[in-house]
């Protein structure tokens, strides 16, 4: 199984908020995923404190792909 995760943080901010943004993501993200079955195909919108959307995950097939 490959797990993909992409977020895209804003350039603007400083550097500390976006580290402190993203790692409210994956907090959020990681703690979540106890919902999931996992398996390839799934995946969900990933959404900022500001709940606006800024990436998703999802599960792909294999390692490799």
């Amino acid at each position: 199984m490959k797990f993909v995760l992409e977020v895209t943080v804003d350039a603007a901010q400083p550097a500390e908020d976006r580290a402190r943004e993203l790692g409210r993501i994956l907090r959020y993200w990681g703690g979540n995923l106890h919902h999931y079955a996992l398996v390839p195909g799934d995946g969900s919108a990933v959404h900022d404190s500001a709940h606006q959307e800024v990436g998703h995950w999802r599960v792909v097939g294999a390692a490799d792909a």
